[in-house]
């Protein structure tokens, strides 16, 4: 199988820079920024420390790199990027993850956006970022949002990217919208879609049919019981593939079920908080499956925290937004390289503390992360 490094330094990219001026080439820049970020480097000027302090180790990987990149020169080359190139090189990692995995396990996709916070000044807005994540918490594929637009118009855009054949697709509120259904039922998909107040109607319809006990009674009915932190939450799940009485039915491809999930937390000092969601479904009676969806796409939200607390993306002062959108991604491709690396230390129990026991010994793991 061809290593990670090599599936980098195959994807080619027009340089824009003039070449009588070029000290470095693009994948000698991104390589390193890779291995930066994999060992603990959270900004440009901890990338260029890394390659500084690694200079030797670097050199193994990329020979013609004599001297290393400075953090303005490593901010300059992100800036002329095309995020597309590093898009590839992610595409080609998630065709390697599908390799052996069984067809007889339905796949799932979440999908939800993210504000680059750190991105921002008086001048202009931060980057909104529509990401993918796996079932398995793997970034699959990403689409920014322009200035003058929102996550309703580049989700269409995601989904044509991604292979979603078979698959079931969970959004959050934003994305049921009938365009982004009809795009999921040609792509031969299933859908679980938030229902909130903004679909007006159709939130009201549904949380009223619920509301009769006769209606749960006749449900698909599923429960799951968790204590966690000294709190025991209990979530259940009602699903109807009773839907005529819907007005709007045919206005939604696919439709085919409705679903409300019930999640009761009970705290240590007693107190009992409920809370009821509400969605809509192309999927036939199968609540198990809802169940798996619904609480599947804590994923995404999973990666977002982890671009945050494992990354610092939101505390990262980049305002150049194609600088920003690239650092995002290969956030991601970091994220999914260290998911499946073992770094075989009993006290690296999270991705948090993976990365910094890499950052210990780059020069042993980083051999191993080629290797993937």
């Amino acid at each position: 199988m061809t290593n990670l490094l090599d599936k980098l330094l195959i994807i080619n990219q027009a340089d824009l820079r003039q070449q009588g001026k070029i000290k470095y080439r693009l994948n000698e820049i991104i390589g390193t920024a890779f291995f930066a970020m994999a060992a603990n480097a959270d900004d440009f000027v901890e990338i260029a420390a890394f390659a500084e302090v690694h200079q030797q180790q670097l050199q193994q990987y990329f020979p013609k790199m004599q001297k290393t990149p400075s953090h303005d020169t490593i901010q300059r080359a992100f800036s002329m990027l095309d995020p597309k190139y590093l898009q590839k090189f992610q595409t080609q990692f998630n065709q390697m993850l599908n390799t052996n995995e069984s067809e007889k396990i339905r796949k799932l996709f979440h999908i939800d956006g993210k504000t680059q916070k750190g991105n921002t000044d008086k001048h202009q807005k931060p980057n909104h970022i529509v990401s993918a994540v796996n079932e398995k918490g793997f970034s699959i594929g990403e689409e920014l949002v322009d200035d003058k637009s929102n996550e309703i118009t580049v989700i269409p855009e995601l989904l044509d990217n991604l292979n979603l054949k078979g698959a079931i697709v969970t959004i959050d509120a934003m994305g049921t919208q009938r365009n982004i259904v009809a795009k999921i039922c040609e792509k031969k998909a299933d859908y679980v879609l938030t229902l909130k107040g903004n679909q007006g109607k159709l939130y009201e319809e549904t949380s009223l049919f619920f509301d009769d006990p006769k209606v749960l009674a006749k449900c698909a009915y599923h429960k799951t019981v968790e204590k966690a932190r000294g709190c025991l939450e209990v979530r259940e799940y009602w699903q109807s593939n009773s839907v005529d009485w819907l007005p709007m039915k045919t206005d939604w491809a696919g439709l085919r079920s409705v679903v409300m999930v019930c999640r009761t937390v009970t705290k240590s000092d007693g107190e009992v908080v409920v809370q009821r969601r509400y969605f809509i479904s192309s999927l036939k009676l199968d609540v198990e499956a809802i169940a798996g969806a619904v609480r599947g796409h804590w994923m995404v939200e999973a990666m977002h925290w982890h671009l945050d607390v494992l990354f610092g993306e939101d505390a990262c002062r980049v305002l150049d937004k194609v600088a920003a959108f690239n650092l995002n991604i290969l956030r991601k491709l970091v994220l999914n390289a260290l998911r499946l690396l073992d770094v075989n230390c009993k006290c690296a129990t999270s991705l948090v503390k993976k990365r910094f026991v890499v950052g210990c010994d780059p020069v042993r793991y980083l051999a191993q992360i080629l290797t993937l």
